[in-house]
C-alpha cells in the first residue's frame, strides 16, 4: 500500500489570503509613505547647511558630494580660479582677503565696485542675488579654511535656539568675537526674543495651565452629571455637547473687546481662560461617559460605608479615569501646543510662542528655510514625549468616549 504524498493545501489558504489582503497592505504602505517620506526630507534638511539647501534637495545627500559652489563657479572661478588662488593681489583662500565680507551684503557691494583698473569687477555685468552671494561668501570661507565644508551641521539648531539669522552660523560668529545687541556669544542668548528658545519657555508657561485647568474642571462637571441626580441634567449634558460644534474662529473678536476692558489682552491669562473655555465641552463629554460607565455598585458600596462625594470621587472616581483623563492630556496639550491663531490674536509678537515663532522663520523674500525645518523638529521633542509617556493609556481613554451613558 502506497503512501499519498503530502498535500499543500495548509499552504494554499495562506497565500490566497495573502493576495486578497495585498492590496490593503499596498494602501497601508502608500498612506505611510506620503507621510513618511516628506517628514524625513525635512528632518535631513534641518541638519543640512543654507547653501546646500538653497541649491540642492534632501535626497541629493544620498549621492556624492558636489565639490565647490555653483555661484561661484558661475561668478568667480573663471578669474579666481576653482582654489581661489588665481588672484595674488585678491586671494580668496587668504583668511585676510575673506573676513571683511562675512555677509552677503557686503560681498555684494564690493562686487559692484569696479575694479582699480576702472573695470567691472564681473565682465559679464550679471551679478548674483542675494542668496547667491550668501553661497559665495560661505564657499570663501571653505576656501580661506575657516569653515569645513559639511554636508551635516547642527547649526541650524543652535541658531534656531539663539534666534540668529546672518549668513554665517552663531557659532562662527562668536568665534570671531563678535558681539551686538542681539548676540552676546552667552547662555543669555537662548532668551533672545527671536530665538526659539524664549518661545518654548512661553509655550509651557501657556500650555501647562491650558491643559490641566480644562482638565480638572471637567472632571469634577463630569462627575457631576454621572452620579448627582438633578433637575435638568440631560439638558444641560447636551448643551454641552452642543457646544462643541462652535467654532473658536467666531469668537475671537467678541473676547478680544471683553478682553480689552479687563487688560487681559497681551496677558497669559487671557490665553488660559480661553483654552479652557473651549477645551470643557469635550473633556466633559468624555469623562462623563468614562465615569458614567464605571460599577454603580461600587460607588453605593463607598457612600454606604460613610464616603463623601469628595472622598468617592478623589478615592475612586479619578484613579479609575486616568486613562480618559490621560486621553484629554495628549488632545489638549496638543491642541494648545501647536496653536497659533489664538496665540496670535491674545498675546501677539510680545509674547511669541513657538507657533508664531516659526511662522516668522522665513523671510519675505523666501530666506530662513533652514531654520523652519530646525525649529520645527525642535517644537515637535516635548509632545512626542507627552504622547509617547501616556500612549499606554490612549486608546482606552478613546474607547471612553464612544461609551453610552
Amino acid at each position: 500500500m502506497t503512501t499519498p504524498p503530502p498535500t499543500v493545501g495548509p499552504k494554499a489558504p495562506g497565500f490566497a489570503r495573502f493576495l486578497r489582503r495585498l492590496p490593503l497592505h499596498l494602501v497601508v504602505l502608500g498612506i505611510s509613505l506620503i507621510w513618511i517620506v516628506p517628514t524625513l526630507g525635512l528632518f535631513i534638511s534641518s541638519f543640512r547647511p543654507p547653501q546646500d539647501i538653497n541649491t540642492t534637495g534632501w535626497w541629493t545627500v544620498f549621492t556624492p558630494a558636489v565639490v565647490g559652489s555653483p555661484p561661484y563657479n558661475q561668478y568667480c572661478a573663471e578669474c579666481h580660479g576653482a582654489g581661489g588662488d588665481a588672484i595674488a593681489q585678491a586671494d580668496l583662500s587668504n583668511p585676510e582677503v575673506t573676513d571683511p565680507y562675512p555677509r552677503s551684503l557686503q560681498l555684494l557691494a564690493m562686487l559692484r565696485r569696479p575694479l582699480p583698473d576702472g573695470s567691472p569687477h564681473i565682465p559679464s555685468g550679471e551679478y548674483p542675488s542675494a542668496q547667491e552671494a550668501a553661497d559665495i561668501a560661505a564657499h570663501m570661507d571653505v576656501l580661506a579654511g575657516q569653515e569645513a565644508a559639511a554636508r551635516f551641521t547642527i547649526d541650524n539648531y543652535i541658531d534656531a535656539l539663539m534666534g540668529y539669522r546672518g549668513t554665517r552660523s552663531y557659532r562662527a560668529v562668536c568665534a570671531d568675537g563678535t558681539n551686538t545687541a542681539d548676540i552676546r556669544c552667552s547662555a543669555a542668548d537662548l532668551l533672545n526674543p527671536r530665538g526659539m528658545g524664549r518661545a518654548f519657555v512661553n509655550s509651557l508657561i501657556v500650555t501647562l495651565p491650558a491643559t490641566v485647568l480644562p482638565i480638572l474642571f471637567a472632571a469634577l462637571a463630569a462627575y457631576s452629571f454621572a452620579w448627582f441626580d438633578f433637575r435638568g441634567r440631560q439638558v444641560m449634558f447636551a448643551i454641552l455637547v452642543a457646544l462643541q460644534v462652535v467654532p473658536l474662529q467666531m469668537t475671537l473678536v467678541p473676547i478680544s473687546r471683553i478682553y480689552a476692558q479687563l487688560g487681559l489682552n497681551g496677558q497669559f491669562l487671557g490665553v488660559w481662560l480661553f483654552h479652557t473655555g473651549f477645551g470643557m465641552p469635550y473633556a466633559i463629554y468624555l469623562m462623563r461617559n468614562f465615569l458614567g460607565a464605571l460599577p454603580r455598585d461600587l460607588f453605593e458600596s463607598a457612600y454606604l460605608d460613610g464616603a463623601s462625594h469628595w472622598t468617592a470621587f478623589t478615592k475612586l472616581a479619578i484613579p479609575l479615569a486616568l486613562p480618559a483623563v490621560a486621553a484629554l492630556a495628549i488632545f489638549q496639550f496638543l491642541w494648545v501646543w501647536n496653536d497659533l491663531l489664538v496665540a496670535l490674536v491674545f498675546l501677539g509678537g510680545n509674547r511669541p510662542v513657538m507657533t508664531y515663532q516659526i511662522s516668522n522663520m522665513v523671510t519675505s523674500i523666501g530666506a530662513g528655510w533652514h531654520l523652519l525645518t530646525a525649529s520645527a523638529f525642535i517644537s515637535m521633542i516635548l509632545p512626542m514625549i507627552v504622547f509617547f509617556a501616556f500612549q499606554r493609556y490612549f486608546v482606552r481613554g478613546m474607547l471612553a468616549g464612544a461609551v453610552k451613558g
